[in-house]
């Protein structure tokens, strides 16, 4: 039985691999370098798709013996070697628009290339929406990459239809703007690009340990304040961490030194169960300090047990 993040990986290929197929057909029919470069453009979304789909596979195992912090890593290896291919698939795009450029060549069949560039679009949409809808669900790295290309997919070839379109219109008026195709290509590139260039910072951030953002370390430092005053007196030496879907807390806990060491493993437990409700797949190691004695509370206790004395 497929999870959700493998489910969504393999129609993610089952989708790019239809496009291809389509595009490689509209390319090779009409001569257009922006629909080959957009067939270039899902050949290696495809490959992307297949190193997303054995990825989410590897870092949805649980932790062994000898990967004990689990294997969420993979899904950031994957986004790094998605960007990658990415920026290859640029590459190519640019190569070829600029041999078009000094060449030259005549469009032919254009409503084949139009009509083909629609339903790719409309296929991209669908597929690209789920991906980010299973990926916010299962926080998957992996998927919210492979969704990020189709997002980038659908610009692109809207600028490519657009480019058809235009190339199309104007031979009802006898003007020749062919040249319009593999400009259109070059820009489509530029896109990739920058698309590459996010997905390589976001996926080495987990490689090097980056800490989880402001707003999830907020949830964290919430969950432990919310008992100043209390059983909690302070805490330091937050750390944080992410790897693929899962998050790693560590901490130490400054806690009255009169309490017990029941009260302080429920304290511990507490935290624990809040903070995995406010942030999913979290792993927390919580270290347990005794105040100096000058804490509010203990400073409280002290004055309650002089007054009994000398009552």
């Amino acid at each position: 039985m497929l999870s959700d993040k493998s489910r969504a990986a393999a129609v993610s290929i089952a989708s790019n691999s239809l496009l291809i197929l389509l595009k490689i057909v509209a390319g090779i029919f009409t001569g257009s370098i922006s629909l080959i470069a957009e067939a270039v453009h899902s050949l290696m979304d495809l490959a992307a798709a297949i190193i997303a789909f054995f990825s989410v596979r590897i870092s949805d195992k649980p932790a062994d013996e000898e990967h004990p912090f689990g294997h969420g890593k993979a899904e950031n290896i994957s986004g790094v070697v998605e960007a990658i291919l990415i920026f290859i698939a640029a590459v190519i795009i640019i190569y070829e628009a600029v041999l078009r450029i000094i060449h030259g060549k005549t469009l032919e069949l254009l409503d084949i290339g139009i009509a083909i560039m629609v339903v790719s679009i409309a296929v991209n949409v669908i597929v690209s929406r789920y991906l980010m809808k299973v990926s916010r669900k299962t926080d998957s790295l992996a998927l919210e990459a492979d969704a990020g290309h189709l997002t980038t997919d659908v610009l692109s070839m809207c600028g490519v239809l657009a480019g058809l379109v235009i190339v199309r219109v104007s031979r009802l008026f006898n003007v020749n703007v062919n040249i319009l195709d593999p400009i259109v290509a070059i820009l489509v590139s530029l896109l990739i690009i920058r698309t590459a260039y996010i997905i390589t910072r976001k996926s080495f951030g987990g490689l090097v340990d980056v800490k989880l953002p402001e707003n999830e370390e907020k949830k964290i430092r919430q969950a432990i304040t919310e008992h100043f005053g209390g059983e909690v007196v302070n805490f330091h030496k937050l750390r944080t961490r992410k790897a693929g879907s899962q998050r790693y807390i560590d901490l130490h806990l400054v806690m009255p030194r009169h309490i017990t060491l029941e009260e302080a493993h429920y304290m511990c437990d507490h935290l624990e169960r809040d903070m995995k409700n406010r942030l999913l797949r979290t792993d927390i190691t919580i270290h347990v300090e005794p105040c100096d004695g000058k804490c509010e509370v203990c400073v409280l206790k002290c004055e309650k047990r002089m007054g009994q004395k000398t009552a």
